[in-house]
């Protein structure tokens, strides 16, 4: 396994819709262990293709750590190929927020309680579940950026104002992370 670069928000990989993935053969393989292997790496609950620049529709998660604090149920690590969101129910709730491709920035976005959501597992089959609390957070987050969308859009002009310095010093290249980024320019 390997860790991979993680794109930055700036990159325009993550403004771009993916493409379906056809079939599971070796290369995709060890591309889901390396995208595990990078979203631990990095700390992560959820990671997306586009993320370390592959624009297919896939995406991993794992947030059995925060459903653990809150007693929510624990799905363990999943891979989600080529999701497609049938449903989302429940309350709409505000939480805080946060990207590996948006290091440093964090703020407040409303997502559904619950989602059902139809997807292909690591052995290509295919299932329609619903996933609630945190899972259900990180699998609309990571949806999204299977859609060419960021949390950053779902922030007023004013909230992205108030993080325009974080942003400038993730343009700059200055800001370190524990984990390795690729610099807009030599991103796929």
């Amino acid at each position: 396994m390997s860790v991979l670069p993680i794109v930055t928000y700036n990159d325009p990989v993550l403004k771009e819709k993916t493409k379906p993935v056809e079939m599971i053969d070796k290369e995709l393989e060890k591309f889901i262990d390396d995208l595990f292997e990078t979203m631990y790496n990095a700390r992560g609950v959820g990671l997306a293709a586009p993320q370390v620049g592959e624009l297919i529709s896939i995406f991993v998660a794992d947030a059995d750590l925060m459903a653990e604090e809150t007693g929510e149920p624990a799905y363990g690590p999943i891979v989600f190929i080529n999701p497609e969101i049938k449903e989302l129910k429940g309350e709409v709730i505000r939480m805080e927020e946060g990207c590996l491709s948006i290091p440093e920035v964090r703020d407040d976005v409303k997502r559904h309680e619950s989602v059902v959501l139809s997807y292909r597992d690591r052995d290509f089959d295919l299932k329609e579940q619903e996933f609630t609390g945190w899972l259900a957070r990180v699998i609309q987050h990571e949806y999204d950026h299977l859609q060419g969308i960021l949390f950053l859009d779902h922030l007023s002009a004013f909230k992205r104002r108030v993080h325009k310095s974080k942003l400038q010093k993730i343009d700059s290249g200055l800001l370190e992370t524990e984990y390795p980024l690729v610099p807009k320019t030599i991103a796929k």
